[in-house]
């Protein structure tokens, strides 16, 4: 059950307002997450900066597989619920992939060491081991795509903490829980 109720576009506070009327136009739709999180005008227009800059990261696949790979570490139901969906609808990723990617995996080798080290940050809090770091730079990953992975953990952590804390009613297909994949 909600713990905040979404706010209504009259009661959306004025510097949050842009911000979530963009969202707004680029999807279609205003998620229950996102006029829940806008309250805070300094929380929401942080992340969605975050967000925008970080969407020039990697690539839409490994982005959103790391995004459920942490989701399911973190137990984030919405957040699961999102990136199955723009999984399949953007990143063209197929079911079997998605599964894989909760699980921490990928069937594409370089793709999957981002994965594993992702989950890997957020299973230690950031403590891996020099095989761990040894291991995403062997498959590919510069320090700077290193840091990129870092920064994708935290960011989709802090949307999982948000959905985890105030659990917006659900706006996107139901998955499966992870004891059923």
């Amino acid at each position: 059950m909600p713990r905040s109720a979404a706010l209504k576009p009259e009661r959306v506070p004025a510097d949050s307002k842009p911000t979530l009327d963009m969202f707004t136009k680029n999807i279609g739709f205003t998620p229950n997450m996102m006029s829940t999180f806008a309250a805070s005008p300094i929380a929401f227009n942080s992340w969605a900066t975050l967000l925008g800059s970080l969407s020039k990261a990697l690539d839409v696949k490994t982005r959103d597989s790391i995004g459920l790979a942490v989701s399911e570490v973190n137990g984030c139901d919405y957040c699961l619920t999102v990136h199955s969906f723009t999984a399949e609808h953007m990143a063209k990723l197929p079911a079997n992939e998605i599964i894989l990617a909760r699980m921490g995996h990928a069937s594409d080798t370089k793709r999957d060491a981002a994965i594993q080290f992702a989950r890997k940050v957020i299973m230690t809090r950031g403590k891996v081991s020099d095989a761990d770091l040894k291991a995403v730079r062997d498959a590919g990953y510069t320090d700077a795509n290193v840091i990129e992975i870092v920064a994708l953990v935290a960011m989709y952590s802090l949307t999982n903490f948000f959905n985890n804390v105030f659990d917006p009613e659900k706006d996107f297909p139901a998955v499966a829980p992870a004891g059923s994949i």
